[in-house]
């Protein structure tokens, strides 16, 4: 193209952008919106308790018990750790939402309003999975937000954010909706969000404030970022209020989190593979495994089945089953359509319950036991990995507490005390209501894949 002709093109453009008036009337003025919710979005800033660093963590397991402890009582206290987010508040009687990651192992919170107050907050109930928490402050006829339709946001919205990124208060920032429905599964392989991506700048900071539409009203609680940089480049995720609205019922309810579990392996369907089992098109989770005595075993779904919906609800891609399915209260009966051998077939199937929610329960707001410690269940992909049959999880240790003193620290997994195998917490409180005072009893536990053998003596 001539020199002389693009210079006519680039005016043309110049002219149609910047000197049609109606060339900006379609672009939203968010100054009334933001001034109606930012009243109900707060900081949080968190202080957890310092914990020992190991000087040569890689050589213990390697070292003789003897040895490990000697190093254990050498070990260099760190600073108490301090994190800061973002949340909102969901009622007017003092109900908050953020995420678990910024309050998971908090031992204070604090939360402070755009108009300078500041509350002390305990955790209600916080669940990993989803990335939730919810909160409570001492406060009454505070400004609330609403959630939006559970299925309202789609793609190309307009949607803005509200939060504190690098601690810059209540700052504003806007985009659109770039996807809806991304599974992104964690380090532990578990998928149950069906995450809202953005572009709205997202950065440190901004993790548990709301999503808004233009109506003012939550879209989703801002979680994540994708970005090689750890700053904002264009992508963030958001989880949506279909799968929030659900949780903070249940934490508010019970202070944990269950879900519906069948117990399958699942990979996507490719072209091919649709074509050969006769499904109308590339759709469906396919079965690669089956857990023995697992909803999905007995509800007669076998490997190599395609699921291809639920309860009426398509599953267009594998990552749309667990999203489904975790939403589902454990024990009901769904309706599940398979492809088998090239032929539809409909089985009626009872939902179980995915093990390992027990610790969605606040732990740090328990009562410690006589030990010193608070503790929660184990999770199942704990005691596969070490080959257990069952344990506890220690979430807490009080100072100078029996625990304490015998070397007893946060994460490690208890198996045994005194002459009992300890499989659960049930057993555990059974088991320590019993325990003797100023007399020495062996603590069976594991610490970073290695098993450790100690006693522990109650002082009255």
């Amino acid at each position: 193209m001539e020199y002389s002709v693009l210079k006519k093109v680039i005016l043309v453009c110049y002219l149609v952008i910047f000197c049609n008036p109606n060339a900006y009337a379609s672009l939203p003025d968010f100054t009334a919106l933001v001034e109606a919710v930012a009243p109900a979005v707060v900081k949080i800033n968190t202080v957890s308790k310092p914990v020992a660093k190991d000087d040569q963590p890689r050589l213990q397991g390697q070292m003789p018990e003897i040895f490990r402890e000697l190093l254990e009582q050498r070990q260099r206290p760190v600073r108490p750790s301090r994190t800061m987010g973002s949340g909102f508040v969901i009622s007017d009687d003092g109900y908050i939402l953020t995420n678990h990651h910024v309050v998971d192992k908090a031992e204070e919170i604090q939360v402070q309003f755009a108009d300078r107050s500041e509350y002390t907050a305990t955790i209600i109930g916080s669940d990993r999975r989803s990335d939730l928490a919810l909160l409570k402050i001492d406060a009454k006829n505070l400004p609330s937000l609403k959630f939006a339709e559970s299925d309202s946001t789609k793609v190309g919205a307009w949607v803005l954010a509200i939060g504190s990124p690098f601690g810059l208060d209540y700052s504003v920032t806007a985009g659109i909706v770039s996807a809806i429905g991304r599974s992104l599964p964690t380090e532990q392989g578990e998928n149950y969000v069906p995450f809202i991506q953005t572009d709205v700048a997202i950065n440190r900071g901004n993790s548990g404030g709301p999503l808004f539409n233009l109506d003012g009203q939550v879209v989703g609680i801002n979680s994540q970022i994708y970005s090689p940089t750890g700053g904002s480049v264009g992508l963030s995720f958001s989880i949506p209020v279909s799968i929030a609205s659900n949780v903070v019922a249940q934490l508010r309810d019970n202070g944990k989190v269950k879900r519906g579990f069948l117990g399958v392996g699942i990979s996507d369907v490719s072209k091919s593979l649709a074509e050969a089992m006769g499904l109308p098109s590339t759709m469906g989770a396919g079965i690669n495994s089956v857990m023995p005595g697992s909803a999905a075993d007995n509800g007669g779904i076998f490997p190599g089945d395609i699921i291809v919906s639920v309860n009426g609800q398509s599953i267009l891609r594998s990552g749309d089953l667990p999203h489904i399915v975790g939403l589902i209260e454990p024990g009901k009966s769904i309706k599940i359509v398979v492809y088998r051998e090239g032929k539809q077939k409909k089985l009626t199937v009872k939902v179980g319950a995915l093990e390992g929610d027990e610790d969605t329960l606040a732990s740090r707001n328990e009562e410690a036991d006589r030990l010193g410690i608070a503790a929660v269940a184990a999770e199942q992909s704990q005691l596969r990995s070490l080959r257990l049959r069952g344990g506890i999880v220690v979430s807490e240790v009080l100072a100078d507490s029996p625990a304490d003193v015998a070397g007893l620290k946060v994460d490690d997994i208890i198996v045994q005390l005194g002459y009992s195998r300890i499989d659960d917490l049930d057993e555990y409180d059974s088991v320590i209501g019993e325990l003797p005072t100023n007399t020495p009893v062996a603590i069976r536990f594991y610490r970073g894949g290695n098993a450790v053998f100690r006693t522990i003596q109650i002082n009255q």
